[in-house]
């Protein structure tokens, strides 16, 4: 059965429409990477939420997580890579896997950085965001992988274990990075090649690689959902915080300014509320097409 609301993202406004869905009895999906990581954690002291000042970042996502997993919400860490609505499921793909779910709550945060030159040329024909997807695909051959997200150094240690030829390119060599994988320092990137891609080029320097294994924390809500509207760089969304793509809504910092914690966790009350009133919606439809195709039988 698929869940009822899949949230992709467990920030504040996250973990904030997952605690209001639950409270209307919906099915939760929370998919992120470690709440820990987001920047709010490392905040010593957050002074402008209302009735709570001096709260250090820690303190209050502590205190959300808790409140949204001791209502029942399912959680599961992990990138979402790629999101496809048909016939009222929306399907997730997270890694090699998938998962289903009535609505979709759009919580990414704000993606950090622009695509690097000749990613978006060559996606899917060398680029690629998922080494347990993809892996299996390029064993005995060169990959290079830029390690943006924190488990970005264990995929690569995956590759090596697959049989790839991997170079590990990121600021500093992790310390989780198997030693006999070769770290080159980042710098400035490029993806080359012809009609797929042969090397990442770092500065002026090329790397042989058949793919490239671009790791981020998020891939950005554009990516995930082809044909998503953007006002001014950030998701566009009406006051009930609905995309333009029917069952999708979007919540915090992904739909624009301000970037404030205040307004994060009262967008996910909305978005939570409003996905929990069009999955009753679309439950009570299927009830009357299943009554009215009884009585046409």
């Amino acid at each position: 059965m698929p869940y009822d609301i899949a949230i992709v993202g467990g920030g504040p406004a996250g973990l904030s429409a997952a605690v209001n869905a639950r409270a209307r009895n919906k099915s939760v999906l929370v998919v992120s990477n470690d709440y820990r990581e987001s920047p709010l954690y490392r905040a010593k002291q957050v002074d402008n939420y209302l009735g709570m000042p001096g709260q250090s970042g820690a303190a209050l996502l502590d205190a959300y997580y808790r409140h949204a997993e001791e209502t029942g919400a399912t959680f599961r860490g992990g990138r979402v890579l790629n999101i496809m609505a048909l016939d009222g499921t929306c399907y997730l793909g997270i890694g090699s896997e998938m998962e289903e779910a009535r609505a979709v709550i759009l919580c990414t945060g704000v993606s950090q950085g622009k695509k690097f030159p000749g990613e978006a040329e060559f996606l899917g024909r060398g680029v690629s965001y998922c080494a347990t997807c993809d892996g299996m695909l390029y064993r005995d051959r060169p990959v290079a992988v830029v390690g943006l997200a924190p488990d970005a150094p264990e995929e690569a240690n995956f590759l090596q274990g697959l049989g790839c030829q991997v170079t590990y390119v990121s600021g500093k060599r992790p310390e989780a990075l198997d030693p006999a994988i070769p770290w080159v320092r980042a710098g400035r990137l490029e993806i080359t090649g012809e009609a797929a891609v042969t090397a990442l080029r770092v500065n002026g320097e090329d790397i042989p690689a058949d793919c490239v294994f671009l790791l981020r924390h998020a891939v950005p809500p554009t990516d995930l959902l082809p044909g998503l509207a953007l006002e001014g760089g950030y998701v566009a969304v009406d006051r009930e915080m609905k995309t333009n793509l029917p069952g999708v809504f979007a919540a915090g910092d992904c739909t624009g300014l301000p970037l404030q914690l205040s307004k994060a966790v009262g967008e996910g009350l909305i978005a939570g509320q409003r996905a929990a009133e069009y999955v009753d919606q679309l439950c009570d439809s299927e009830v009357i097409n299943s009554i009215t195709c009884e009585k046409g039988e």
